[in-house]
């Protein structure tokens, strides 16, 4: 017989998956397109609804504009918000048909002298831009721009005659880096991962992988981050992980870190998310809605990353 006046406690709910409280997160703060970005990748729901919240931000020149980079405010066409439509196309499946065809269209029309794309465009001035990245009347080639572009259209197999210059100026940045940067790097290593010329695409990334490792450019302890500089211009303590290199095992990247290596560059990213189910902004703040906007952003590519290696477990 119980005891009189003893009260029995409920069961203690288990603890919020990474991926629910991430959905939380997205619902509080999203846009529509990540909100709906969020429900196909990891909520299995179709494509259509990506594609139709993508629509909102694309121009009649065939660009795309309307921030859908946080960083550039604005309805006009920039390369890097091209860029951004590009990958959440591949990233549904979608990179294909008259859509891609005139994005192509509007990459020529942008393009600069010797086939490549700018960072910004000139006509982004008079509208908010990051300080970071700076608006000029005569912009140069960028890597950074045209890599994961060029890239993006080889891996779904997309061909214009705007791609045979621009593979060509790939082809030139990135086996003449000597010295560089975390996003430069990453802007190659998107190229390389579905460059058709396979093995010169592998001879780069080697290269590549022991320039990151002699210049420090991932931090391959997490605990101890400050033997690791944070390259000129970055914020405090935007270091770049073997993860970032290497978003998916089957990257060439991945070959540049041991096991260990990535093991502890992915157990720093899932312990990267905070309370409120988001992941942090690690480049510099300059305005509030940017920095609002691209939380989701970050935080859907920190699932899609753990994801990629089976850590994300619902």
């Amino acid at each position: 017989m119980a005891e009189t006046g003893a009260t029995e406690l409920p069961p203690t709910p288990p603890p919020h998956s990474p991926v629910t409280r991430a959905e939380r997160f997205v619902w509080l703060t999203a846009r529509v397109l990540e909100q709906r970005r969020f429900a196909h990748h990891f909520r299995g729901a179709a494509a259509d609804p990506v594609e139709t919240a993508l629509d909102a931000y694309r121009n009649e020149d065939g660009g795309y504009g309307h921030a859908l980079e946080p960083d550039l405010r604005g309805p006009v066409s920039q390369p890097l918000h091209t860029a951004h439509a590009l990958r959440v196309l591949d990233a549904v499946g979608r990179c294909a048909g008259q859509r891609v065809e005139r994005m192509c269209r509007y990459l020529t029309s942008v393009s600069t002298s010797d086939g490549a794309l700018p960072a910004i465009h000139p006509s982004q001035r008079g509208y908010p831009t990051a300080p970071f990245v700076p608006v000029v009347d005569d912009p140069p080639s960028d890597l950074l721009a045209t890599g994961p572009v060029v890239g993006l259209l080889h891996r779904n197999e997309v061909w214009h005659a705007w791609l045979f210059r621009a593979t060509d100026f790939c082809w030139r940045a990135v086996e003449s880096l000597e010295t560089s940067h975390p996003y430069e790097i990453e802007a190659a290593v998107v190229f390389l991962d579905s460059a058709p010329d396979r093995p010169r695409a592998r001879a780069a990334a080697d290269r590549l992988g022991r320039l990151v490792r002699k210049h420090r450019l991932a931090a391959l302890d997490p605990d101890d981050l400050d033997a690791y500089p944070v390259s000129p211009g970055y914020a405090p303590g935007e270091h770049h992980f073997p993860h970032d290199y290497a978003r998916t095992p089957r990257s060439l990247a991945r070959a540049w870190f041991t096991d260990d290596e990535m093991a502890r560059s992915l157990d720093h990213l899932a312990a990267q998310q905070q309370e409120d189910g988001g992941w942090p902004v690690r480049w510099r703040h300059w305005a509030p809605a940017p920095a609002l906007e691209a939380r989701p952003l970050v935080t859907i590519e920190a699932l899609r990353v753990l994801s990629a290696y089976g850590r994300v477990i619902d």
